[in-house]
């Protein structure tokens, strides 16, 4: 049975160890109170700060990069870090723009990590949609990423990514059965926008999570920033795994360990 330890670093960022692998996802390390732009007359004011820095998390043998076009997933500190990740796996059009060591995938294509004294992961991309019907073509690709290895015995690991709860979300179970899910929320809207949702909120993870029955469940992605407007029901930290699963609301930079 494999363990992993999971670090909840801020907003998206969570740094993933199993069998001696170190996995981070979606590298956020600037300071707080700077407001970026997110194109289209939107914007978000970062408030909070990362639970460890970058030097405090030392190497990493990747990167699961839902996005890079939005500061809230790769910030300028995280995108600064990534010249010395061996590899970084992230959309097809993100890695055209982020150039090597990027690798980009398409929804439901696999790529492996390999090392001589590791167990081999298989990284499957999940699809996502960061916003209503039509979104791609004016917010850009997202992604999730599902994690198998041998020697796993709840199932796969999932990291959703930014996106909202459509059709292909919902049939990522029929394709991968998961075990554990690190779960991105936060129900970000923005004013320009009125009603539109661009990311999960805490109902439509519990939603998601009924059809998933995964044994655990790891929220992220809804705190830190201005624009995560279901930040308030996330600080109630409510169960979301069914049927005797967990839900960890792990507190920033504290290791928890998570059989998988």
């Amino acid at each position: 049975m494999s363990t992993l330890t999971f670090t909840h670093i801020g907003g998206p960022t969570a740094l993933l160890e199993v069998d001696g692998w170190r996995i981070l996802t979606d590298p956020t390390f600037d300071a707080p109170g700077r407001t970026y732009k997110f194109g289209w007359g939107t914007s978000s004011r970062k408030t909070t700060g990362p639970a460890l820095s970058v030097e405090e998390v030392g190497e990493v043998d990747a990167v699961l990069l839902s996005h890079d076009h939005h500061a809230d997933n790769l910030d300028d500190a995280g995108r600064a870090m990534l010249a010395g990740v061996p590899a970084v796996l992230t959309t097809v059009p993100g890695a055209r723009r982020l150039g090597a060591p990027a690798q980009g995938l398409h929804p439901w294509e696999t790529t492996t990590l390999t090392h001589p004294d590791r167990p081999t992961l298989t990284v499957t991309a999940t699809p996502g949609r960061h916003g209503p019907v039509g979104a791609r073509a004016i917010i850009g690709a997202v992604t999730g990423f599902g994690l198998t290895w041998e020697g796993q015995q709840h199932g796969a690991v999932w990291v959703t990514g930014d996106t909202v709860l459509t059709s292909e979300v919902r049939r990522v179970p029929e394709r991968l059965q998961v075990g554990t899910v690190v779960l991105h929320l936060g129900g970000v809207r923005f004013p320009t926008t009125g009603p539109l949702r661009y990311t999960m909120t805490v109902v439509d993870g519990r939603e998601l999570c009924r059809e998933l029955r995964p044994r655990t469940v790891l929220p992220v992605h809804h705190e830190g920033w201005s624009h995560f407007l279901d930040s308030a029901a996330a600080l109630q930290r409510p169960e979301l795994a069914p049927d005797g699963g967990s839900t960890v609301w792990a507190e920033r930079g504290k290791p928890q360990a998570v059989e998988v």
